[in-house]
């Protein structure tokens, strides 16, 4: 169970970056969109910078001990390999799959927190609106 916020902050780190892999590995077998794709990866690299300094401007022992979580973290375990005998669409479908996942993780851990701090719901729901951009930018990969 999670309920500090390093806790939760480590989460979202490793559901970054090991979506910053999924997406890198995408990009390598669909050329295609290999452009997109590694932007995302690029992008989560940058959102886990974004979380981080949120979080290291507002910790202090008094913020760890509110105990601000209370995430499942088994609830957050995601598959993000990739195999490589998927069609396109296959695997777009997967992304949109991960990316709801990945934008209900931030919007809970925004709600849980927000009583508390400030600073980090808030970079949670920005980087969850960031996710939500991406989902919709995999559905016109879809499309067309």
């Amino acid at each position: 169970m999670i309920t500090t916020a390093s806790a939760a902050i480590g989460l979202a780190r490793r559901l970054e970056e090991e979506s910053a892999g999924f997406y890198q590995a995408l990009s390598k077998h669909y050329p295609e969109h290999a452009a997109t794709l590694a932007a995302f990866a690029s992008d989560n690299r940058k959102n886990v910078q974004q979380i981080e300094r949120a979080y290291y401007g507002v910790i202090s022992d008094a913020l760890e001990g509110c105990f601000a979580f209370n995430l499942d973290e088994a609830a957050w375990e995601i598959d993000f390999s990739h195999s490589s005998g998927q069609s396109v669409a296959q695997a777009l479908a997967r992304a949109m799959e991960l990316e709801v996942k990945i934008i209900d993780f931030y919007t809970l851990a925004a709600q849980q927190s927000k009583g508390l701090m400030a600073d980090v719901p808030r970079a949670f729901l920005a980087i969850a609106r960031r996710h939500e951009d991406r989902l919709t930018k995999i559905q016109r990969l879809v499309g067309g």
